[in-house]
């Protein structure tokens, strides 16, 4: 929505994709880490393997953030110097936990029910309902993250509710915006 609105969109979770790619800053520490089980026959890091392992154990789950954050950190901060957008939007789900959000001029937070999480992970990204609770309960409980927070959205309603919420904060934050569709900013992702 804020991609539509004319902010350049950098997220968080693909470049954590990237950074872990054969020949990326963090591939090579992430096996060693980790194992050759979570290397997948293409030499490509398997990611349902590695989840399995991190998002059951925490220290596992520290210890891959220890690898990817800093690299993931370094190509956000390439990627908002090069933009040419006024607003540059980092969508991370450990945004706060990371210590990015200290770099950042406002932290917009985006809220649903643990149930419609739990169904959105198991609906739109097919994972087995076990494996969603258990994402769900690796992150930071959003009560923590709330008073941190220059913006909260509610997006346990309809679509329209959200988009609301969404223009409005945006019109109070920046100014009326165009509708634009733009690409991801500062290179592939």
């Amino acid at each position: 929505m804020l991609q539509a609105l004319g902010a350049c969109v950098i997220d968080a979770d693909k470049l954590a994709h990237q950074v872990m790619a054969p020949g990326a800053p963090a591939y090579a520490a992430v096996v060693a880490a980790f194992g050759p089980q979570v290397v997948a026959a293409d030499g490509s890091i398997d990611r349902p393997a590695l989840g399995r392992i991190v998002f059951s154990d925490p220290t596992a789950l520290r210890r891959l953030e220890a690898i990817s954050h800093p690299a993931v950190r370094v190509e956000i901060r390439r990627r908002i110097a090069s933009a040419s957008e006024p607003v540059v939007v980092v969508e991370a789900i450990k945004l706060i936990e990371s210590g990015l959000a200290q770099e950042l001029d406002a932290v917009w937070i985006v809220t649903c029910t643990r149930e419609q999480q739990v169904e959105r992970l198991v609906q739109r990204r097919g994972l087995p309902l076990d494996v969603a609770i258990q994402r769900i309960d690796a992150q930071a409980a959003i009560d923590t993250k709330l008073p941190l927070a220059d913006v909260v959205i509610d997006n346990s309603g309809r679509l329209d509710d959200t988009w609301r919420q969404v223009r409005t904060a945006w019109a109070t934050a920046i100014g009326p915006a165009p509708i634009a569709t733009l690409p991801d900013c500062g290179g592939p992702s």
